[in-house]
């Protein structure tokens, strides 16, 4: 069986140097965009009827994967037609998230600690494997293996679209926050139980690949601060100004 190969590959130390530079780009923009948006008005249309949630019939069956065969007036043979025709339809442009990522959180209890394999002990037991050997078919990792660089170059042109257009994403982000205001004011008139909407554009902490949380120009230099950690944290700061004295002229 032949195995097809992404179209687009990098070596692995080039994609993470770009990884290292592209995330504080981002973070950067991303900031640019939240206070070129300060003081922009939006006029949203009205908001869309809730859809009504299909009635499937005979759910235990259907469970158990015994009634497979749908007809068209049965309503979830719709969602199938839709998952079916959603599969097909060719990749859309990838654009820059307003928001930044959230933390990753590994688990609830106390925060563990990973060893990585080389710094395993090298303890060998007389008729056991040696520490060297790999599993059979498994290679080993090197600086130049191939990587699949296709979401890479989506992020990269997605930034680069971004920076060209960028009265035209804080008009996006002036939307998106105008629609969560009226979300937020909708669950106040009708409370229901659920996961609570994120509102808040950034992230607490250091910006997103920044190695500065503020900027002194007076400061001492260090060796490990780059000019796009700079960058960042002067977009950061914009971005929290913006934010806390929003323009209501």
């Amino acid at each position: 069986m032949e195995v097809k190969r992404p179209a687009l590959t990098l070596p692995r130390h080039l994609r993470l140097a770009i990884l290292r530079l592209l995330r504080p780009a981002e973070s950067a923009a991303r900031r640019l965009i939240i206070a070129a948006a300060r003081g922009l008005t939006v006029t949203l249309p009205p908001p869309r009827k809730p859809r009504p949630k299909p009635i499937l019939a005979d759910p235990i069956l259907r469970r158990f994967g015994i009634a497979t065969v749908l007809s068209p007036a049965d309503p979830a043979a719709g969602a199938f037609a839709a998952r079916a025709a959603k599969e097909t339809r060719p990749d859309r442009p990838l654009a820059l998230p307003l928001f930044d990522p959230p933390r990753r959180c590994l688990s609830k209890g106390p925060r563990r600690r990973y060893v990585p394999a080389r710094a395993v002990p090298r303890i060998c037991v007389p008729g056991g494997p040696h520490p060297e050997v790999r599993a059979e078919g498994e290679p080993r990792r090197t600086p130049d293996d191939p990587i699949d660089a296709t979401r890479l170059a989506r992020r990269l042109a997605a930034l680069a679209a971004a920076l060209d257009d960028l009265p035209g994403q804080a008009m996006r982000f002036a939307r998106r926050q105008a629609f969560l205001r009226r979300a937020a004011a909708a669950r106040q008139d009708t409370p229901a139980h659920g996961r609570p909407r994120r509102t808040w554009p950034l992230r607490p902490g250091r910006p997103p690949g920044g190695r500065l949380l503020t900027y002194d120009p007076a400061a001492p230099a260090r060796k490990n601060i780059r000019d796009v950690d700079e960058i960042l944290a002067h977009a950061h700061s914009l971005a929290l100004h913006a934010l806390a004295h929003p323009d209501t002229s």
